[in-house]
């Protein structure tokens, strides 16, 4: 049935009226994804780089209301710093009754899940009266995650407030088997909306108004381009090697073409974490030196020939040798050495380094093509704005100092700072010799480093941190005697000058006529709206992109269609090495992102999700099935007469920082969340639960911590538990690399939990292959038996012991010694402790007889 005409024209001027709501300016596609997201409980994910913080923007000013409540929850910390600032927001305060007090006042609050989570149960949050819950990053949502705690006791007392949830990763959508239908139900939103950059919409929003762009393909050095075939080689050998010796395992992932991409750390995690207690020492070996050789791989197209060669001759050692899978006997690997040391010295063997092939086209573009052309439009070439744009902060050093210092006397600088040794140098080099000693750079070195130390606490180590104190900025301008005389350029004078450090960017802080070149990282500190704030303030005319990013190059297509129409076209450069790793990695990054896209088209193409009218969403989101099947447990086992009662577990508040209490909460156990002083987990009076994930019970164990631990559930509790729990993605083994990473080995873990079991021989060792399997066993626990009381509970101390135990009518130490006595057990162990007036009348009795069943005879 076709909707009538009455009803199309309200709900156009209901889309009208929400859209002259905007405060904050929105595209046409941006537009019509805001009206979706306003409409609908909705999961939208869009693609890498089209950032959702205006549609956020608006949806917080239209909510921003004292009369209405609006959490925002798992959002980064710069995407929190962001909004806050923007709206000028206050943080929660840390006291639970004054941030009771303040969701009452009501508004916008970003909020930390695990905080939220506690606060919910605790009823300080006004539920009923929440307007909606927006989660940001939604594709790290997941069932057992502290965030789908949150919308579960959520949604499960307020049906009629909002869920709007957003992602910009299409990619982790795909992993696992119907992911993003998890994500949904973990959510609790009935619909899926995708943007990729393919769309209709977005193409043609984005071709309204386009930047000018310039290709530029940088070509290889010919030692450089057959050290990348040596790379590949060596790569494409040790993969081969991989499979070859794991053909049972699936590594369909594990390719060549995806070890020079950014998510190879993550695809190898997918596809090893859980068998990787089964994997050879020689696989476990090639693994380590892929990610060594891709890492070289980068280093070479990034680096300086003298950096690279200084990373190169670290793996041409004897201990590494011995340590890696054998490539370096290959004789790619031989020809490689060979070449690094080619790029550095001569063939009369002076030092005598290669530049970067993209360096000269930098510097051109500068000092010369770009002037020109600003001269030919009639332009001022003082006003101009120049944002150079790479990967990372070492990158940005690296241009700094090239542009500051010169090609020559970087390299020659970064050879001693590298401790590369000299014998001679090029003619070229003479001069340089008196202007940079040994003795100058270790001073400059040293002094750089105790500012690091002091600044961070600590010396990171790494080669590459010791170049200088690292920042996401510099801001550069042409030398007057650049401008004036290019002749300068060609003899490798310095052709730029720093500007002092501006605070974000702003241009307003220059007064200075010259013009302003900026070098930047992609994400300044790994903040993804950094790129959008630097345009937005600088206003560039120019924009160089010397790496290459996809989520960069998006940026810049929306910067460019929000301009004015008076506005000049932004000319951007786009500088790639021509065949090589860096362009397949962007290429393969494209592709990846549009088969993931294409993925979830057909995965919402067949998805079966109710609507809120069917009236079948609670059970669709299991929202009380679990529930009502246990209170029927509960009253079977209580008995026909008994009052239903639902069960009820003390948690601990430290331990919302893990999955269980989720879970626990999904199996329809309430979850009362204090601080207790023992245990971790109050099932019933009697069984107090201590949890230990594979790394806490390594370091409990080697600092004594949980023998102290397993003293006071003890002498508080007849049932204590060590539940050791492992991480549901892992082996559920305790050898491997959960071990191998400390001091203490396998056979030593064993045996220290032998003398725990030994000295507390009413305590249980629980193991649990996941958080799941802990629900399962603390639900079949909870069965038939009576709920922990909170009081009594908090009552209990370290220091302070049960009424109801006999402990308390006993020394404690005299009660330790005798329970390590041969055959005293758990039985007879209070007969005998009543039969004794002291330690020394115990051992004064002239016999004390011990039989199997337990009983005991005095004479």
């Amino acid at each position: 049935m076709e909707p009538s005409k009455e009803s199309c024209e309200t709900g156009d001027s209901e889309e009208t009226q929400t859209l002259s709501d905007i405060k904050y300016p929105l595209l046409s596609f941006e537009k019509q994804i805001f009206i979706d997201a306003f409409e609908k409980d909705a999961l939208v994910i869009m693609a890498k780089g089209m950032n959702y913080n205006n549609i956020i923007s608006n949806l917080l000013w239209i909510y921003k209301d004292p009369g209405n409540l609006v959490l925002v929850i798992n959002s980064s910390d710069h995407e929190e710093k962001y909004f806050m600032e923007k709206f000028n927001l206050s943080s929660l305060p840390t006291l639970g009754a004054d941030r009771e007090k303040a969701y009452l006042e009501g508004g916008v609050h970003f909020v930390s899940t695990r905080i939220l989570v506690v606060d919910l149960l605790k009823n300080r949050v006004p539920i009923s009266h929440i307007t909606g819950i927006i989660v940001l990053r939604a594709h790290t949502v997941l069932e057992s995650c502290q965030e789908a705690f949150a919308l579960r006791l959520y949604r499960q007392n307020n049906k009629t407030g909002f869920v709007k949830a957003f992602s910009n990763s299409p990619i982790s959508f795909t992993f696992g088997y119907f992911q993003v239908e998890k994500v949904m139900r973990a959510l609790f939103v009935t619909e899926l909306f995708l943007w990729p950059r393919f769309h209709g919409t977005t193409i043609q929003c984005l071709k309204s108004r386009q930047a000018q762009v310039t290709e530029l393909h940088v070509p290889l050095t010919t030692n450089v381009s057959y050290i990348q075939t040596c790379l590949l080689d060596i790569i494409n050998y040790t993969v081969k090697q991989l499979k070859t010796t794991n053909r049972t395992l699936d590594m369909q992932e594990i390719t060549t073409e995806n070890c020079i991409t950014k998510k190879f750390h993550k695809i190898l995690q997918s596809q090893l974490d859980s068998v990787w207690h089964q994997l050879s020492t020689r696989t476990k070996e090639y693994i380590q030196d892929l990610k060594v050789l891709r890492s070289m791989t980068v280093n070479l197209l990034h680096d300086d020939s003298v950096s690279f060669y200084s990373l190169v001759s670290k793996y041409r050692t004897p201990e590494y040798a011995q340590i890696n899978s054998g490539w370096i006997l290959l004789d790619s690997a031989e020809q490689l050495f060979r070449l690094a040391r080619g790029r550095v010295f001569n063939q009369k063997q002076e030092f005598d380094p290669e530049p970067c092939p993209k360096w000269k086209c930098l510097s051109d573009l500068l000092s010369q093509e770009i002037p020109d052309e600003i001269k030919k439009e009639g332009g001022d070439i003082n006003n101009s704005k120049i944002l150079v744009l790479c990967q990372d902060s070492r990158t940005c050093l690296q241009l700094n100092n090239y542009l500051t210092m010169g090609a020559n006397k970087y390299l020659f600088y970064t050879a001693f700072r590298r401790d590369i040794t000299i014998n001679a140098v090029s003619s070229k080099y003479n001069k340089l010799k008196k202007t940079v000693t040994a003795e100058n750079v270790k001073k400059d070195k040293d002094k750089k480093q105790d500012k690091s130390e002091n600044k961070d606490g600590d010396s990171k180590g790494d080669e590459g941190d010791l170049d200088d104190t690292m920042r996401s900025n510099y801001v550069l301008t042409l030398t007057q005697a650049t401008q004036t005389d290019k002749k300068k350029v060609a003899k490798d004078e310095s052709m730029f000058e720093p500007i002092s450090l501006m605070d974000n960017l702003d241009i307003t802080q220059l007064e200075i006529e010259k013009p302003v070149i900026c070098i930047q990282t992609f994400k300044e500190n790994g903040c993804n709206f950094s790129l959008e704030k630097s345009l937005e303030a600088l206003r560039p005319d120019y924009i160089i992109l010397y790496h290459s990013d996809i989520a960069a190059v998006r940026q810049i297509e929306l910067f460019e269609c929000r301009k004015k129409p008076e506005e000049k076209i932004t000319k951007v450069y786009f500088m790639m090495y021509n065949k090589t790793v860096e362009e397949q990695a962007y290429l393969t990054a494209l592709k990846r992102e549009k088969l993931a896209f294409e993925s979830l088209i057909q995965t919402k193409s067949v998805m079966v999700v109710p609507s809120y009218q069917d009236g079948k969403t609670d059970e669709y989101f299991n929202l009380n099935v679990e529930h009502d099947d246990n209170a029927v447990d509960t009253r079977k086992a209580g008995g026909q007469n008994q009052q239903k009662e639902k069960p009820l577990v003390i948690v601990d508040m430290r331990e919302f920082r893990s999955d269980l209490p989720a879970l626990l909460h999904k199996k329809g156990i309430n979850i009362e969340p204090v601080t207790i002083a023992i245990g971790d987990y109050i099932l019933t009076p009697d069984i107090c639960v201590e949890r230990k994930s594979i790394s806490d019970l390594i370091g409990s164990l080697n600092s004594g911590r949980l023998y102290t631990q397993c003293t006071q559930m003890c002498r508080n509790y007849s049932r204590p538990i060590l539940l050791i729990e492992f991480d549901q993605n892992k082996p559920f083994n305790l050898q491997g690399h959960f071990v191998a990473a400390t001091d203490t080995s396998g056979a030593d873990i064993q045996q220290k939990l032998q003398l725990l079991t030994i000295h507390f021989p009413r305590l249980k060792l629980v193991w649990s292959p996941s958080p799941y399997a802990t629900a399962e066993l603390f639900y079949e626990l909870k069965q038939g038996r009576k709920n922990p009381n909170v009081e009594e509970a908090l009552a209990l101390s370290g220091d302070n012991t049960a009424d109801d135990m006999f402990y308390e009518r006993y020394n404690i130490l005299v009660h330790d010694f005798v329970q390590k006595l041969p055959g005293v057990n758990s039985k007879n162990l209070p007969r005998i402790m009543d039969r004794g007036v002291s330690l020394d009348h115990l051992i004064s009795l002239s016999q004390v007889l011990y039989f199997a069943g337990g009983t005991t005879s005095y004479d």
